[in-house]
């Protein structure tokens, strides 16, 4: 077993290990601890923050505590925050306790919950929420509250996370806001521990002017027949906040699968036999280069070798002519290795990540546990990195062994967080309550520097006290001079042709991870996940190793960094799909908002640019190894 094999399972190990000792909720496997409920006990609804977006059109990307002064809701008593994990605080949750009373099994019809003062100022506040169609989050017993609507065809009903703040039909000046709760929670029957459990919630919103507390419907029969709420962004304005609660028996629903109505009740744009066909087409691309590359370098070794043997002496040719300057130091070696190292840090840590979402280990039941468990093992992979770093840095003949550890251990990630501080200060402009606390950033640096850090360090002095890789072929000591190359072989135009195939594997897949990430949908398809992962690893691997052939057949020796840069161009094209993306699906309008997508944006480009850069790279130096290892050179 070689050493990065053994540094990674050590790595994994840690993690692993650290999870046990961690609370119970580290790694969740759903179906597995159900709270149960006797008739009469309280039923706790807790409220998240606001989000935008609907499942048609995104407005903005700032979500707002659900207890901003501004909005006006009723509150509890004591404000008590729920606990929550680090990747649910990034992505923005803010969960805390309600003043509704919620008890098991008992209906009640039109609770009067209070009367809010709205101000003026605070009536603009929130018509411009409603008119960007910001929704409502609960949960209950864990689960987010859900809203049924009708789908585009206009018949069929389609499940939506949270409830419309209220409506804009366009017929009044201002638009319609919600104060009427129809609270409907299903539940089912446990036989055998003779309990009661939840397995469903939904919220039916309405608009009532004066409603009739403790009336059946607040006094009203449909809801288009109500004078509806409506604020004057001129004066103060009063509203009175009433809730419904109805409990519907659901046998037919356990406990293990009350997840399923929220994870295929959706409405997708694209059927799933559209990313089947992708994957089909991509293999067989894959497997045409393959077969097509295989067959050149056999015939190609073979006819080197056979020259060889003969008596007259003859000429080199083809990729064996450059066989002296194929091992050249590259240009910014040390620049090269901080960013192989980080790259690979970051496919390791995408790779284990999917395994465990995968396996089942990471339920949507447990809020931010995907973005938490990234976090940690992108902290101890910090090893890999260091141990990666200083290989290459040492292969390529460096002597700033000291530069080569701080920058591995400091570049890249200061890039990204340097990055994140500055958005988080738009949403801090913007009093989001998707700004991350100051604690939290403090942890962030804490874990940065007290757990990335070291490792990385260690992972650095294990790898300079390995002895240096050694090159199949020597270097000669005047570089040879490079032909003219024809244009799809000179640096830029190769580049954007090899990052082709690697995005064409993943934009099906991009578009449901970017709806989940911008409609704050569940993104819950990880086995298709893993194996576009799969596919993403083969094509930059073949379409790298394919353009490198190339250029060495051209007599062009400069491949270092143009491996890495050949499949890392696919981040590029990601890059331009989300602007693609930004135009055609989503209605942003706002400058803050522009800033944060952008933002967003470019540092998972950045992330996605290193990560499929070391695997090209990888792919890369070990065909090169391969090659000239297999013929013989005088």
């Amino acid at each position: 077993m070689s050493r990065l094999t053994r540094l990674s399972l050590v790595a994994a190990a840690t993690v692993a290990l650290l999870g046990c000792f961690t609370s119970t909720d580290a790694f969740y496997l759903p179906g597995v601890a159900p709270k149960e409920y006797s008739e009469g006990d309280p039923v706790a609804l807790m409220v998240n923050a606001l989000t935008p977006g609907s499942d048609s059109e995104l407005k903005s990307v700032i979500s707002f505590d659900y207890y901003d002064p501004r909005l006006g809701f009723c509150q509890p008593t004591t404000e008590k925050a729920q606990a929550e994990s680090l990747g649910s605080i990034l992505f923005g949750d803010r969960i805390w306790n309600s003043p509704y009373e919620i008890k098991m099994l008992e209906n009640s019809d039109c609770k009067l919950l209070c009367k809010a003062n709205i101000k003026a100022e605070n009536a603009e506040f929130i018509n411009n929420r409603i008119r960007e169609n910001y929704a409502v989050n609960w949960l209950v017993d864990g689960l987010p509250v859900r809203h049924e609507r009708l789908g585009r065809d206009g018949k069929t009903p389609v499940i939506s996370l949270g409830f419309p703040l209220g409506e804009d039909t366009g017929v009044h000046k201002v638009p319609r806001m919600h104060n009427h709760y129809d609270i409907r929670v299903e539940y089912h029957h446990n036989r055998e521990m003779q309990s009661l459990r939840v397995v469903g919630i939904t919220v039916v919103p309405s608009s009532i002017a004066n409603p009739q507390v403790g009336t059946d419907g607040c006094g009203t029969l449909m809801d288009d027949q109500t004078a509806g709420v409506f604020l004057d962004e001129k004066k103060d304005n009063s509203i009175t906040y009433t809730y419904s609660v109805h409990w519907m028996e659901e046998p037919e629903i356990a406990w293990a699968t009350r997840w399923d109505r929220y994870l295929l009740g959706g409405e997708p744009r694209i059927h799933w036999f559209s990313l089947v066909d992708s994957i089909i087409i991509v293999l067989f691309l894959t497997g045409m280069v393959a077969m097509i590359l295989l067959r050149a370098l056999h015939k190609d070794i073979s006819r080197y070798n056979q020259l060889e043997a003969q008596e007259d002496i003859q000429e080199d040719f083809g990729w064996k002519l450059v066989h002296g300057d194929v091992f050249r130091t590259p240009s910014y070696p040390m620049l090269l290795s901080i960013i192989v190292g980080n790259g690979t840090q970051m496919f390791l840590m995408a790779a284990v990540t999917i395994v465990f979402a995968a396996l089942g280990f990471l339920s949507p039941s447990n809020r931010g546990s995907l973005a938490t468990v990234m976090i940690v093992f992108y902290m101890f992979f910090g090893v890999i990195a260091g141990f990666i770093s200083a290989r290459m840095y040492k292969m390529f003949g460096g002597e700033a062994w000291k530069l080569n550890i701080l920058g591995t251990a400091f570049l890249f990630p200061a890039i990204i967080f340097g990055s994140f501080v500055g958005l988080n200060f738009f949403l801090i402009g913007a009093n989001s309550s998707g700004a991350v606390p100051f604690g939290t950033m403090v942890g962030i640096v804490a874990m940065w520097f007290l757990i990335s850090t070291p490792l990385s360090v260690v992972g650095s002095y294990l790898g300079f006290q390995r002895p240096r890789i050694e090159y199949p072929v020597n270097a000669n000591q005047i570089p040879r001079q490079i032909p003219e190359q024809v244009f799809y072989l000179r640096p830029i135009p190769s580049m954007l042709i090899g990052g082709v195939l690697p995005f064409g594997a993943i934009f099906i897949e991009l578009y449901f991870i970017m709806n989940s990430i911008w409609f704050h949908k569940i993104y819950y398809v990880f086995g298709f996940l893993f194996l576009v992962f799969g596919i993403l690893i083969v094509t930059c691997a073949e379409v790298t190793i394919l353009m490198c052939y190339f250029h060495l057949c051209a007599e062009d020796y400069h491949w270092w960094w143009r491996a890495f840069f050949t499949s890392g161009a696919s981040a590029f094209y990601v890059f331009g799909y989300a602007v693609s993306y930004y135009f055609t699906t989503l209605q942003i309008t706002s400058f803050t908002s522009m800033v944060l997508y952008f933002g967003w944006t470019t540092i998972m480009s950045l992330m996605f640019f290193v990560l499929s850069g070391a695997i090209g790279f990888f792919s890369t130096f070990m065909f090169v190894r391969k090659i000239y290892s297999s013929i013989k050179i005088d």
